[in-house]
């Protein structure tokens, strides 16, 4: 199936997946799990073949902003879809639908030359997979993070909206908000120790700014789940902490990308 069709396939049905979201947090349709789960899965299959027609070049892997912007977008759809049969956390893909598909028009518009990485190249191709996961859960924290400031905002204004009546009660939004932060921590950290021994020049790959932002992303999102065990920090100090960290891996993962590849 070409390029064209897959795009266009998983835009159609991430449209629908989009409204089917939106209907049910307004409170207009009754929650069905298996028509979330089975539009959502089939939009995730055409993105996946989208994604490995982007992705792979040859023998050879294309690391380029736009392709990595759709590689990090599918990737956080099938961790919401796979943690959905067990948590409540099908309201992320509000937000998680609309960037795939702008991932995906991007691709359609635009061209970058690619960023070449060999197959044979295993522990950079490790360190690339852990930092593209790690970024994945910690988009994810991000999403949660926003519907929990909204969701507190709301519940201490007093309002009882369809924010507030569709999302899950808050202790659960706050659980979900620290797991994810702790497994991207995880994961964050086996990234950098492999980004550590795999990557020689910092300087000579233009990786200096990545791995400052990076680290200072990791120690922000480290120091919540500290102030969180022992201050017992909660949904609005998280929230900015959260957000605040994952603008800073998004500066470091993608900002220089988008110097090098489109100003440079």
């Amino acid at each position: 199936m070409g390029t064209p069709i897959l795009a266009a396939s998983t835009l159609l049905l991430y449209s629908l997946g989009t409204i089917l979201q939106l209907l049910i947090l307004n409170g207009r349709l009754y929650d069905p799990q298996r028509m979330t789960l089975i539009i959502g899965l089939l939009g995730l299959a055409t993105h996946i073949g989208l994604t490995i027609d982007l992705v792979t070049i040859d023998n050879a892997v294309n690391m380029s902003f736009l392709a990595l912007s759709v590689l990090v977008s599918a990737l956080a759809i099938a961790l919401i879809l796979g943690l959905s049969l067990i948590r409540p956390v099908q309201n992320l893909l509000l937000g998680a639908y609309p960037f795939a598909m702008l991932s995906v028009v991007a691709n359609l518009l635009f061209y970058v030359d690619p960023t070449v990485i060999g197959h044979d190249m295993f522990g950079v191709l490790a360190h690339v997979t852990l930092a593209i996961t790690a970024y994945s859960l910690f988009s994810l924290a991000a999403m949660q993070a926003l519907l929990l400031y909204l969701q507190h905002h709301q519940l201490k204004a007093h309002r009882n909206s369809a924010l507030v009546r569709g999302l899950p009660p808050l202790q659960t939004m706050e659980s979900l908000l620290f797991g994810l932060i702790k497994a991207g921590v995880i994961i964050l950290t086996l990234a950098i120790v492999t980004g550590t021994l795999f990557m020689e020049d910092l300087l000579g790959q233009n990786l200096l700014h990545k791995t400052f932002f990076t680290l200072f992303a990791w120690l922000v999102f480290t120091a919540l789940l500290v102030g969180r065990q022992i201050k017992g920090w909660r949904a609005a100090v998280a929230s900015r902490w959260t957000l605040l960290g994952c603008l800073m891996l998004t500066i470091g993962y993608f900002g220089s990308r988008i110097v090098i590849e489109w100003l440079l």
